[in-house]
């Protein structure tokens, strides 16, 4: 019984026939988009040839995210939430044929970098509705262990889906990678019409900016949906190592391009692991278990930044990946817990952004602090800031510490 209650509940699933369409049809459409980032990468470097332009191809995904998710959000709480998911997902799948159109007829790399920005103008609505929705087709004691799913179902996405592009690529083509995207959204389609129509609770968002204004009024005013997303920018910005991992690699390890491999894989199995046994984590308080994750996470990669060998090193990955999902889950659980359901759209919309932003400033970050130090430097101070940082939030956030419930206020929007 004892070891039951570790492994990641897959009630919700059981029990809830809408979540359970609903986490088919994001798995499917994961695994596409998955494939497609490797048809970009490859369609765009075979054009090319320059790394700049592949570059870009993350910024085209980025900055629609982080530019108009607040006035996305504000629109999922304005309209029929289960609506505006099929449009997105609709959208996302036209932009994916018109992907595969080009990719069969050769297209210039600006047209590919054009679309994948017009697909991500479609993510940015689709995941802060996605979020409003499982708010209304979850009770709250199955929230957490919802968010938990969805978070296997994106790892095994991240898993998967590269693997089954470099396949595609290789055997048809990258067009073929944007087709299997575009089928992938019929799935996510099917899940979003059998759901019932959704219209937020309470009084709407006010049109254009007035309602984002009070979407940031919202979350910078309320204390632990401030703290949770400080958290997340703490641990990113201060202690991300991705862009650090080629650099420590040829200081420490010899340069060896199967454990640059290695690196990646051993945050991808901690978190994975983590998603197993998330029964340990979901049916607790989640503001401690957010800060535990943060902390965790900081203190792996500063002792990563030490590692005296390769297998240390990568356990304190592995470690890391397993902190980062604990802290990612609470994260969300937080938010659900805090947000009155009229300003979800926006209070997910700026998790999202954190989540976009964070990761790349932390990169930068990092880079910079390795080219006037060393790659080690850069890991062992960041992690250590990150532990300064996220243990002050903690001191500063005591609505973290207590019940959701009762720290959940009324708000207009």
């Amino acid at each position: 019984m004892a070891l039951t209650r570790l492994l990641i509940d897959v009630a919700p699933l059981r029990e809830s026939p809408q979540f359970r369409r609903l986490w088919i049809g994001g798995l499917c459409s994961g695994l596409g988009s998955q494939t497609a980032v490797v048809a970009v990468l490859h369609q765009v470097w075979e054009t090319t040839g320059s790394p700049v332009w592949t570059g870009a191809a993350g910024l085209a995904q980025a900055v629609p995210i982080i530019v108009f998710g607040l006035f996305a959000g504000s629109l999922v709480d304005r309209v029929d939430r289960r609506r505006f998911y099929l449009i997105t997902k609709v959208g996302q799948a036209v932009c994916a044929v018109l992907l595969a159109v080009q990719a069969f007829a050769g297209g210039p790399a600006w047209l590919v970098l054009a679309l994948v920005a017009a697909q991500s103008c479609f993510v940015a609505g689709s995941s802060p509705a996605s979020q409003a929705i499982l708010r209304r087709i979850l009770p709250p004691g199955r929230r957490a262990a919802g968010l938990a799913l969805n978070r296997v179902s994106f790892q095994t996405a991240m898993l998967i889906g590269p693997a089954i592009g470099g396949l595609l690529v290789g055997w048809a083509g990258a067009g073929a990678c944007f087709v299997a995207d575009a089928v992938s959204f019929l799935v996510a389609v099917w899940a979003a019409v059998s759901l019932p129509p959704m219209r937020p609770e309470g009084a709407a968002s006010r049109p254009g900016l007035h309602g984002v204004r009070a979407g940031v009024r919202f979350v910078s005013g309320h204390r632990a949906i401030r703290g949770a997303l400080l958290t997340d920018l703490a641990a990113t910005i201060l202690a991300m190592p991705i862009s650090l991992f080629p650099v420590i690699n040829a200081e420490r390890f010899g340069g060896d391009p199967r454990m640059l491999g290695l690196f990646l894989s051993a945050i991808a199995v901690g978190g994975v692991l983590a998603s197993a046994l998330s029964g340990s984590f979901t049916r607790s308080r989640p503001g401690p278990v957010m800060f535990a994750g943060s902390l965790t996470w900081g203190l792996s990669l500063a002792l990563f930044g030490l590692a005296p060998d390769a297998w240390t090193g990568l356990a304190l990955l592995a470690l890391a990946g397993a902190a980062d999902t604990v802290a990612v889950v609470s994260r969300g659980t937080v938010i659900q817990a805090h947000t009155p359901d009229a300003l979800m759209g926006r209070a997910a919309a700026a998790e999202q952004i954190v989540g976009q932003a964070g990761p790349d400033l932390g990169d930068l970050r990092g880079g910079l602090v390795a080219a006037g130090t060393s790659a080690s430097v850069a890991l062992f101070s960041g992690g250590l800031l990150c532990v300064a940082t996220v243990a002050l939030i903690a001191w500063r956030t005591p609505a973290l510490r207590r019940s959701p419930e009762a720290a959940a206020p009324k708000h207009e929007p």
